[in-house]
């Protein structure tokens, strides 16, 4: 680097850290440089440690917040100008004054109350010139940089991700694991059930093995059907912590109700097959008839995977099956039954605003139910502008960013036949040679990066555990 000259006090950037404009003031006082920094909260793994943490970077405007991550080089204990000593992560990252980037090493401290955001050490600042006497030497910048950096290019940092799940072992789990990591993310799996909420207005936490949970940029929830209310309520408390979670607990609480999920197709225009809903057995033939008569599909409401779903050839049969809900007490509907869909759906994955892949389910010789789960065969499809346009539309209308939207191909079009807000990745992914997991963590990067200013809120509690 050249020689340059600077003032006591200079205008900088962190291009790395995603800080555009920081007002600094040199100290050949102190051997390293110090940056503000709050909710300091160490993640990753002892061989490669990271800290996130939270600055604000204009005195005036605390509202103003940019979240960091960075790899931790060192810890070290640092006397202050006041004489007290503490433990500080150190870490490096690109600095630039004028027309010139190099990289320093940083300690991260607490500097709420202090003038300056960032001291620059002398460290930083060997074969530069300090004039004591002068400041801003070097170009000035502008703190309405950050109403600009919003709309500019994101600045990659490690995330800190949780995927809820009672399965860590099963595929959908491992390569959602393998795609974060090969972005340099930290992953941590979060059993769900072992979650336990502490429901508070100004500090909600979510505590799991006797310790409160740390601050995570996102979560992916993968919630099994059967913990669906309790899996609700805890994605609902991390989103009262201002984590982004991928399918909020609303989306997932519509999605899985069969009944509530086909209103709100129907509320948005969205075609699918004649659907209908009966409680009273005096109405079983009328409901029948609704749906065109038999054959006739009767799904229950709280089915997944092809389980409780019955294909009911011939009117009595119908009638025979509705009678054994209604005598369980189980709510159901029932379906028309699309002939030329031969057996076989499509299976359109949605991540964000658009269809990464898909693929056609052939029902087995013994069952006319085409899930994988339930002995049906996938193969590679190439589906329409149409059949796209209409996953996207479904997936939207039920808040879902992640969805696995299925659809029959039928003599008026294709429909939609349901919406899954946990959808597996190890049928898609095997046939249609696509990495959806990475689609996955690029949506995660690409929500939770791009807003780090202003928006972006502030963990509620500054408890952490390793």
């Amino acid at each position: 680097m050249t020689t340059n000259s600077v003032g006591w006090e200079e205008w900088v950037s962190l291009p790395s850290l995603g800080i555009p404009a920081l007002k600094v003031k040199t100290d050949t006082g102190a051997r390293t440089s110090s940056l503000h920094a709050f909710n300091i909260q160490p993640f990753g793994s002892e061989k490669n440690p990271k800290v996130r943490f939270g600055i604000h970077p204009i005195p005036e405007k605390p509202e103003i917040e940019v979240f960091c991550s960075a790899p931790v080089i060192d810890k070290r204990e640092v006397t202050s100008s006041n004489g007290q000593t503490e433990l500080r992560y150190v870490i490096k990252t690109p600095i630039t004054l004028g027309d010139q980037t190099w990289d320093i090493e940083v300690t991260l401290a607490n500097r709420e109350g202090m003038s300056y955001r960032m001291l620059l050490g002398r460290t930083a600042l060997e074969g530069i010139t300090v004039k004591p006497d002068e400041s801003f030497l070097q170009p000035t910048l502008s703190y309405d940089l950050y109403a600009k950096h919003k709309k500019s290019v994101p600045i990659k940092r490690p995330l800190r991700i949780a995927i809820l799940t009672r399965a860590p072992s099963i595929y959908s789990t491992r390569r959602l694991v393998e795609a974060a990591e090969a972005h340099d993310h930290e992953v941590e799996l979060i059993d769900t059930k072992r979650c336990y909420l502490n429901i508070q207005s100004h500090s909600p936490n979510v505590h799991y093995d006797g310790k409160p949970l740390p601050y995570y940029d996102a979560v992916i929830p993968r919630i099994g059907a059967s913990l669906t209310f309790y899996g609700m309520a805890v994605v609902r408390q991390f989103e009262a912590m201002g984590t982004y979670c991928v399918n909020t607990a609303d989306a997932i609480g519509m999605s899985r109700d069969k009944l509530a999920a086909h209103q709100i197709l129907a509320r948005h225009r969205i075609p699918m097959p004649t659907t209908a809903f009966a409680n009273s057995p005096k109405d079983t033939n009328s409901l029948i008839d609704l749906v065109g008569g038999a054959p006739t599909v009767l799904k229950l409401l709280e089915s997944t995977q092809g389980k409780g779903v019955v294909l009911a050839e011939t009117k009595k049969a119908a009638s025979a099956v509705i009678s054994a809900f209604q005598n369980l007490e189980a709510n159901f509907i029932a379906q028309e039954f699309v002939k030329e869909a031969a057996g076989s759906d499509l299976r359109c994955f949605v991540v964000g605003k658009k269809v990464v892949a898909s693929m056609m389910r052939v029902a087995g010789d013994d069952d006319f139910r085409s899930n994988l789960h339930a002995g049906g065969s996938a193969k590679k499809v190439r589906i329409t502008k149409e059949e796209r346009s209409l996953a996207l539309k479904a997936s939207k209308a039920m808040g879902l960013k992640v969805a696995g939207v299925d659809l029959i191909r039928a003599e008026s079009g294709p429909k939609v036949l349901e919406i899954n807000s946990s959808p597996g990745l190890e049928g898609i992914e095997k046939t249609s040679g696509i990495d959806v997991a990475d689609a996955i963590i690029q949506h995660i990067e690409n929500h939770v990066i791009t807003s780090p200013i202003a928006k972006a809120k502030k963990p509620k509690s500054g408890k952490t555990v390793s």
